[in-house]
């Protein structure tokens, strides 16, 4: 593949590059809004220039991008560090894919403009407290009433919850199936009666993470996507790209950081990049990193023929997030003693490594334990046989549950 630019390419990316440098927001733009503030004002400016989710077609908010302009874009927005915008990684990487090929036109038409101009946030409700990593072992139920279905129960690890105005869920509405036929998908309003949303104070100091409560809450019929009984099927969607938003490309962690430090700290009064077991580690994940590229650009081509992401996505995931991991860890052992320090004004890159290096069990989690996509990378991507399953066949409500 010759990954060199067209003409027609580097006249996208000329484009793209002179945006970008004239409408980046500055530090007295943003001074003065809380995160969420910041975002929305970065959103809404790409959004209003035509920059905005440009893979979408034009209808839904985008503007019928290739998939390599969007390549293109991604790159040359990443050269800007620190943009404001991750509250609408769920909304514009999961449920936006869900909504395209699950929701009727009428709700694409409302609900997708707002989440490409990032008027609206939106958030994933999938993990439970008792399922694990298991999704289709959710006791989350809602029960038909009528044109509406009424929601009981909890969801847990809900990034984003507390600050976000709609919700995909997937819950229980026939106990009496198999646990994977037995599951509907809706999404719901966060403000709607009965949703408590509590948020989980994390080891890094932030609260990104969520508990949420539902109490008879009443979801129309209208804001199901698919059929009742086909939770499943829809929530495969939403899993597949997740898995593509979290591990496809994903750089493994701030690698150019990485070696700015292995340049200015000293290993027996050389700089450490001069230590030969330094650079062995810097050109192993240099080389994981080009892997995970490329893999993502694969993902990149599937999506541009129309497919759905793949289980192959599960791969960057799997790869990404133990590196990121071993990165912090190897950055702060390069500090020395002083790795040990916490602190924005005095801890180098303000602190990039050490606070990577809470923030990064919570991203193995996320999407999908290690362990899970090492199960779905041997099952769906290399043919081996499934582990062995208990409650295969097993209507939910008889599968035992160790109680008693």
């Amino acid at each position: 593949m010759d990954f060199n630019d067209t003409p027609a390419e580097a006249t996208f990316r000329e484009e793209a590059r002179a945006w970008l440098r004239g409408n980046v927001p500055t530090a007295t733009e943003l001074e003065g809004l809380d995160p969420i503030g910041q975002a929305k004002l970065w959103q809404k400016r790409k959004y209003d220039s035509g920059w905005a989710c440009i893979r979408w077609p034009k209808e839904y908010g985008g503007r019928g991008a290739t998939t390599i302009e969007q390549v293109i874009w991604n790159q040359e927005e990443a050269k800007h560090p620190n943009l404001p915008g991750a509250v609408f990684s769920i909304g514009q990487g999961m449920a936006a894919p869900t909504l395209m090929a699950w929701a009727k036109e009428e709700h694409r038409r409302r609900y997708l403009p707002k989440l490409a101009s990032g008027e609206e946030i939106w958030c994933q409700l999938f993990s439970e407290p008792a399922g694990g990593s298991d999704l289709a072992a959710l006791r989350t139920r809602a029960e038909r009433d009528g044109d509406e279905w009424v929601l009981n129960g909890q969801k847990i690890w809900t990034s984003g919850a507390h600050y976000s105005d709609y919700g995909i869920i997937v819950v229980r509405t026939d106990p009496t199936v198999p646990k994977h036929k037995g599951l509907s998908y809706f999404f719901l309003n966060m403000k709607s009666p009965g949703v408590e949303t509590k948020p989980i104070k994390q080891l890094s100091g932030d609260a990104n993470f969520n508990e949420v409560y539902f109490t008879d809450v009443r979801i129309p019929d209208d804001q199901r996507l698919g059929e009742v009984g086909q939770g499943w099927q829809v929530s495969l969607t939403t899993l597949m790209n997740e898995r593509a938003a979290i591990g496809g490309g994903s750089a493994g962690g701030d690698f150019k950081a990485l070696l700015r430090l292995a340049q200015t700290v000293t290993i027996d009064d050389r700089p450490a990049i001069e230590n030969p077991a330094v650079r062995a580690k810097l050109a192993n994940w240099h080389c994981k990193r080009s892997g995970l590229k490329y893999t993502g650009y694969r993902s990149l081509s599937a999506l541009s023929r129309g497919e759905t992401p793949g289980p192959e996505n599960s791969i960057g995931k799997l790869v990404a997030a133990p590196m990121t991991q071993d990165i912090a860890s190897f950055a702060m052992d390069l500090m020395e003693m002083s790795g040990a320090v916490w602190d924005e004004g005095y801890s180098p890159d303000a602190g990039l490594f050490q606070a990577m290096f809470m923030a990064i069990p919570g991203f193995r989690i996320a999407g999908g334990t290690d362990e899970i996509m090492a199960n779905i990378i041997a099952e769906r991507v290399l043919g081996l046989p499934q582990e062995p399953r208990l409650d295969k066949g097993i209507p939910f409500n008889e599968v035992p549950t160790g109680a008693g």
